[in-house]
């Protein structure tokens, strides 16, 4: 996509960046109310509408501020609040409820590598490579979302599910960890080592996608 000026480029990621973040909390919210928690219902977030979600920072700021300058696009929407207290199983629902975004991420990667290969298909170039473009940015806005919250640190996904797989006292040791976890998550970005740890699970992701689209 180098060859795409910024606004190109603003047009063709700013669907899936938009979906990416609003399907991944609406995910959370939908779990949450199967375990018996509405708070999010409640609330009125259970909704496609992306202004519900939106977080001037992370879901404008951020992504637009990393598009120009880096090429790399990671953002956040609000997160949608659950109460604990509405669980039977708090320890277990809570980790259905953080693996339902990742999960809503990866399905979403597989919707646009289909709608890419739609375009690939269409014999008309300025129909097709439009939907192409917009197919790649919405597998890996949805792949990089989908692995990263995968990470155990906190605040992330992966934080709640490894807590539930540890036994009862590592457990609440891990969680302890939680007041740390951003600060760790805002070094990694600061020194690249993100991108290392992420490198190769999103390079055989993508690929896995990319071959799905037939790119």
């Amino acid at each position: 996509m180098d060859e795409l000026t910024l606004v190109q480029k603003i047009v063709v990621w700013v669907i899936p960046v938009i979906f990416a973040i609003t399907v991944h909390e609406v995910a959370h919210g939908w779990v949450a109310k199967q375990y018996g928690d509405k708070t999010a219902w409640m609330l009125g977030r259970l909704t496609l509408n992306p202004f519900k979600h939106i977080d001037p920072v992370g879901t404008i700021l951020v992504p637009g501020l990393m598009l120009a300058f880096t090429g790399f696009v990671f953002g956040w929407a609000k997160p949608v609040p659950v109460n604990i207290r509405n669980l039977s199983n708090p320890k277990h629902d809570m980790a259905m409820v953080a693996l339902a975004g990742p999960v809503a991420n990866f399905l979403m990667a597989l919707g646009w590598a289909l709608f890419a290969r739609l375009g690939i298909l269409i014999n008309a170039p300025e129909v097709s490579v439009p939907m192409i473009y917009v197919g790649i940015a919405g597998i890996m806005i949805n792949l990089i979302l989908g692995l990263l919250n995968l990470l155990p640190i906190p605040p992330l996904d992966g934080s709640r599910i490894l807590s539930w797989a540890l036994p009862g006292r590592l457990s609440l040791y891990y969680d302890q960890f939680e007041k740390y976890g951003f600060y760790l998550l805002v070094l990694l970005l600061m020194t690249d080592s993100l991108g290392v740890v992420l490198g190769y699970p999103l390079s055989i992701a993508k690929g896995f996608f990319f071959s799905i689209a037939g790119l």
